[in-house]
């Protein structure tokens, strides 16, 4: 399955890429391929940025919610976006939840 990744970004020191890189290895070691939005390259300005991971999400089968991911504006256009073009979500302990055993 194909799986983007949302959550919160602006603000966050290194704009959580720590957050976003560890969730994606962690849904690589369970097989999914990933498209993570922090491996997108720099952009100039917020709305570019989107552009690009709006562009990534519709090429999945699933998103991939953050913790923090509500009070992130790019992430609830994502979300709702996603749930407009009938493209499940769930929170990513949801996801690793149901692998552990």
């Amino acid at each position: 399955m194909k799986i983007f990744i949302s959550g919160p970004m602006t603000g966050i020191p290194d704009f959580n890429y720590t957050a976003f890189n560890a969730a994606a290895e962690k849904l690589r070691s369970i097989g999914h391929e990933v498209e993570n939005p922090a491996d997108n390259p720099m952009c100039d300005t917020w709305a570019a940025y989107m552009r690009l991971s709006i562009a990534q999400m519709l090429r999945c089968d699933q998103v991939v919610m953050l913790p923090g991911w509500g009070s992130s504006r790019g992430a609830c256009i994502e979300v709702d976006l996603a749930a407009a073009l009938d493209i499940p979500c769930a929170m990513i302990d949801v996801i690793l939840g149901r692998h552990k055993k």
